[in-house]
């Protein structure tokens, strides 16, 4: 690659996809402490007394009785997770409610500030445009990580490889448009690595069919034996679930069937809470006669589906724990800053 087209991929790149990234960097920075900004804005709804001494049998026991009280006007069970430890129900038409997980006491409706994150998540993953906003975000995250961030890392190979301290140096007391120019080459020198792998990640969520067509050729490496389907069991029903938990996951969600998904789906989770390490789910699908249609687990699925799952926690830096989370909060600003940097940049030298 000529430096000439290197710098005409990093400019348009950067003036289209650099914005795209700038916004979807700032919101993602935000949604990185939304747990902890959630429980906090909203401890009547989320935060529950004692929560450590409520066993997975009761929380099961709770969400049966909630079950057996609105039967057919329910569309999902939200059992605790994350932020929430209260049990939350998503009605069918569309209203959300919150319960206490000992009592099932009602505990109140959705709030204007978790309306907030699901807002602020629209915009991340879509800029709030129905239908084709989720391509427009996804193609950029792409075209962000295999042109625009390589091409500026050629660029800076190019000119700083044999004086590596001078091209991660910024000069704090030069004039405006060198300090300008430093602090572009430096940060993206710095965080080429997080938003590297903050980008192809994110792209997942947009095109996660064809990430995981790739990730088969993993799967011939494994020599485990996959079990898909429940063998011993014909048929099953949400009260054999809910009084039976298991062993080794805790019922994270239910989705009750509908016109365009006409199944249960019974969602599991190792973990309830935020806690470092890789993800590990259960799925359970049901026909409305109870059939089992289909059953996955984390330790009988394929590795290319095991790798999957931890796009998400790759993505927002839990997967390391507390370092992970704030080393995502801070790259979710730079994309922004490299943007007015290099805006700045351009305009002076189409000025000059």
């Amino acid at each position: 690659m000529s430096l000439k087209i290197a710098r005409k991929i990093h400019l348009y790149l950067g003036l289209t996809c650099g914005l795209i990234a700038s916004i979807s960097g700032l919101t993602g920075a935000l949604y990185v402490w939304q747990p902890e900004i959630m429980a906090a804005l909203n401890p009547q709804l989320l935060n529950v007394d004692s929560f450590n001494d409520i066993s997975e049998e009761k929380l099961l026991k709770t969400s049966q009785t909630l079950y057996k009280t609105h039967q057919d006007s329910i569309g999902k069970i939200f059992l605790p997770y994350r932020e929430q430890q209260s049990i939350s129900i998503i009605f069918r038409d569309g209203k959300t409610f919150y319960y206490h997980p000992r009592t099932g006491e009602l505990l109140g409706e959705k709030s204007a500030s978790i309306l907030f994150f699901e807002d602020l998540l629209r915009i991340h993953r879509s800029l709030g445009i129905p239908k084709i906003g989720k391509y427009i975000v996804g193609g950029s995250a792409i075209l962000f990580f295999l042109f625009l961030l390589s091409s500026g890392f050629f660029l800076w190979w190019k000119k700083y490889n044999l004086n590596f301290k001078k091209g991660i140096k910024i000069k704090w007391k030069r004039n405006k448009k060198r300090f300008n120019y430093d602090v572009h080459k430096s940060l993206g020198f710095f965080f080429f690595i997080p938003l590297l792998i903050i980008a192809f990640s994110g792209a997942y969520f947009t095109y996660n069919t064809y990430y995981k067509k790739g990730l088969k050729v993993l799967d011939s490496f494994q020599n485990i034996s996959l079990d898909k389907k429940i063998t011993q069991e014909n048929t099953l029903d949400i009260h054999q679930l809910l009084e039976n938990p298991n062993k080794r996951y805790s019922l994270r969600a239910i989705y009750f069937p509908e016109a365009s998904n006409p199944a249960y789906q019974f969602r599991y989770i190792q973990n309830r809470f935020i806690v470092p390490g890789l993800r590990k789910t259960r799925e359970l699908k049901l026909n409305e006669m109870g059939k089992v249609l289909s059953s996955t687990s984390f330790y009988s699925d394929p590795l290319s589906e095991q790798i999957a799952l931890q796009f998400y926690p790759v993505h927002i830096g839990e997967i390391v724990g507390l370092p992970g989370r704030i080393l995502v909060f801070i790259s979710g600003f730079i994309p922004v800053i490299l943007f007015i940097t290099g805006l700045r940049f351009y305009f002076w030298r189409e000025r000059k």
